[in-house]
């Protein structure tokens, strides 16, 4: 039974995390179009090659875990770039380690390989690396190990409400 206190959190729950992202891109006034590529794009590299771009181009969404507190939060960073863990952290506010997979599928309602820059099942902070302004386009997961979406990057950083900084690592 449905009481209306789950802020649309089981009617999200039920619909495919492909459609999640459609439908979030859609509320955020974001155009675009998701492609199935048949093939995986679960890496930066495999990612470039099915979408025929640079490396560079294709949106790393890395899901890390609060040691603290144990929230959850996205780092978008270029696929051509490494994330300094302790930017991230210092950004955060707390130092950070990898998130147990089942549990960012749980929470995120994506799975590692396919989580997405927008369309979560809950509220995420996000930070993007300021590189990825750099581009006309840029490629991002849909949802799935091979769905993939293209947009203009200040549009898909306003969508996923996140806050430009420097994320990279050096060297």
């Amino acid at each position: 039974m449905n009481d209306g206190n789950d802020g649309g959190r089981r009617k999200q729950a039920k619909s495919g995390s492909v459609e999640r992202v459609s439908e979030a891109a859609r509320d955020a006034g974001l155009d675009i179009e998701i492609r199935r590529m048949g093939a995986s794009t679960r890496t930066a590299e495999e990612a470039a090659a099915q979408c025929g771009s640079t490396v560079a181009q294709i949106v790393k969404s890395l899901v890390f875990q609060g040691e603290q507190s144990g929230k959850l939060y996205l780092f978008l960073v270029s696929g051509a770039r490494q994330l300094d863990i302790a930017k991230a952290g210092s950004l955060a506010g707390e130092p950070l380690k990898r998130g147990d997979p089942r549990h960012i599928r749980d929470l995120t309602g994506f799975a590692i390989g396919g989580v997405s820059p927008i369309g979560h099942l809950i509220a995420i902070p996000a930070f993007a690396d300021e590189t990825l302004l750099g581009f006309d386009r840029v490629w991002a997961a849909a949802g799935a190990h091979d769905a993939v979406f293209a947009a203009e990057p200040r549009a898909l950083l306003a969508a996923a409400g996140a806050t430009v900084a420097d994320l990279a690592a050096v060297g």
